[in-house]
């Protein structure tokens, strides 16, 4: 098999609710458009919680997505400096080489302990951004 042609890494702190939004809303648009073998997403935390939040476990649920059987994990450096996009949620203090990656810092509120409406926004403006990503570094006529 042949290597992804972009790589989109997610990442925050704990990896429990953000970044695993992110790149659940980035699989199902990677399915959705039908590039399975030519995007590659990857999501992590610099300092991973035990689980995902059980406010963002409810939200994704109904959208149709479910995230309650992953756990948040350690990302390495040289696995985002691997990546075209890194989207930073606004808590990383990640140093990535900016020459090979760019990074984007989605600046958002994280959604634990926050009110189920507060998640649900911060859950939908995740995948508008998402979308917005693979309409601009993923261009389905390439392949």
């Amino acid at each position: 098999m042949e290597e992804p042609t972009r790589k989109l890494g997610f990442v925050c702190v704990q990896n429990a609710g953000r970044s695993q939004m992110s790149a659940a809303f980035a699989e199902r648009e990677r399915d959705e458009r039908n590039l399975g073998d030519h995007v590659a997403v990857v999501t992590g935390g610099t300092h991973p919680a035990d689980s995902v939040h059980d406010e963002v476990v409810a939200v994704m649920d109904e959208v149709g997505i479910d995230v309650s059987n992953r756990t948040p994990r350690e990302v390495s450096t040289e696995t985002l400096e691997s990546c075209d996009v890194v989207a930073t949620m606004g808590c990383s203090t990640l140093e990535l080489d900016a020459e090979r990656v760019e990074i984007r810092d989605w600046n958002l509120d994280d959604p634990h302990g926050q009110d189920i409406e507060r998640v649900r926004e911060i859950r939908d403006e995740i995948e508008t951004r998402v979308q917005d990503l693979f309409d601009e570094f993923v261009d389905d006529t390439e392949y």
